[in-house]
Parts: C-alpha cells; structure tokens; sequence
C-alpha cells in the first residue's frame, strides 16, 4: 500500500517475560473510580454510573522514559492506575464473562494538565486538551493473567522525588474492573489492542522540571518515569 505521508509505527506495549509486544488499538479511562479521589476533586463518591475519556493511542510512553515537561500547561498532575489489557472483541459484555476478554494489567500513569482539564470542566467542554495530550500515558510492561491471575486487590502507590504521594488499594475502586469492562462495552464494541486505565486513588498532585515518579501494584512491579529539567 503507498501512503501519501510515510506511515508511523503502530504504538505497542511490551510483555513481561517475552519479546512480544502488544499492540494498541485505542486507550479508555475512568473518571474518578476512588471515592476518595472523587471527593479530593470536588466530585460524588457515590456508586453513579461511571463515566469515561480517551487518549490517544501514541500517548503511550514506555517504562524508564525522561519526559518533556507538557507544552501549554504549569499545572502538569500524577494519576497512578491498574490498565487492563482487552483481547477478545465483545459488546454489551455481561459482568460474569467480562474477564475471559482481559489479556492482562499493567501499571500506568495518567498525566493531566490539570489547570486546562478545570478550564474546559468550568465551561463544560471537554477534557482532551487536559488530558489527551502527547506522552500523557506511560505505562509499565503488561504481565499477562495467566501468570498473574486477576488483579482485584492489592496495594496502588506513587512516590515523587521518594516522598510518597498516592497509597490504596485496588479494591477500593468504586467500580470493579468486570464492572468498568460491562459498561464501557455498553458505549464501544472493546477490541483486542484496547487498554482501560481504571482510575487513580487520592493524592494526585503537581510534578515539574526534574522531577522522579515512581509507582508500582502488588503483583505488576513498578514504573518509573522523569520529567527532563
């Protein structure tokens, strides 16, 4: 096939334990699914139904990566968050057979610039230009559940600089991940290639020039990301 500009490479995340990689079709996430983090940004813990955005594909930055610091924004915020990893297509997926489409997790960050994401929120617009930005979603290796099962519970945490900043547990998510799988499938047929970030605990809070972010799951390891002086 002959392009009319020269094609990109397709974004893809690395496995754990082999040189395979995966393959990224587009990227969901999760408005405030810790009750916590709902009431720290001004929003209803309660159960509502949840709500969701995108990112870009090409957002993902691999694990170990130095980081421009964002254009247009001095607010730059850490979200730390369990991504499931979809590969099986489905739609309107039942909650009792929404993990038979999960390949695996992995460890992410969702990057915000927070200060346009409240511009466009107080004028009801939407939130792209807060958070669909380039390099806003690093992500670790994906560890697929057949070798680490599913994730449901264990410690989410990310410290800045050493000094920690976001600790939970997965299992304080308000909507669980065969939940969030039930509802966004109600919205889009999913796709294999498809990642659902699944929302961040309390905490978030300003990174700047120079700064070392480092979170990890019970059972997914860590990611480590810096933003270049």
């Amino acid at each position: 096939m002959n392009y009319v500009v020269p094609m990109w490479s397709p974004p893809a995340v690395s496995v754990t334990n082999t040189e395979a990689v995966f393959p990224v079709r587009r990227i969901f996430c999760v408005g405030r699914n810790y009750a916590e983090h709902a009431r720290e940004m001004g929003g209803n813990p309660e159960r509502e139904p949840p709500f969701f955005f995108c990112k870009p594909a090409d957002a993902i930055v691999a694990n170990g990566s130095t980081l421009p610091y964002p254009l247009a924004t001095q607010n730059l915020h850490h979200e730390i968050e369990l991504v499931v990893a979809i590969d099986k297509k489905g739609a309107n997926i039942a909650r009792e057979q929404a993990l038979d489409h999960v390949y695996g997790y992995a460890v992410g960050i969702d990057l915000t610039r927070r200060d346009l994401q409240g511009a466009a929120r107080d004028k009801g617009r939407p939130w792209d230009a807060g958070k669909a930005f380039d390099q806003s979603a690093p992500i670790a290796p994906i560890r697929p559940a057949s070798e680490v099962g599913h994730i449901a519970r264990g410690a989410i945490w990310l410290k800045v600089n050493g000094e920690p900043r976001q600790t939970a547990d997965v299992s304080d998510l308000v909507w669980s991940v065969p939940e969030v799988i039930m509802h966004l499938s109600a919205l889009f047929q999913l796709r294999p290639g498809d990642l659902i970030f699944t929302g961040t605990p309390a905490g978030v809070g300003a990174i700047k020039p120079g700064d070392h972010i480092v979170g990890g799951i019970d059972l997914l390891g860590e990611i480590s990301i810096r933003i270049a002086p």
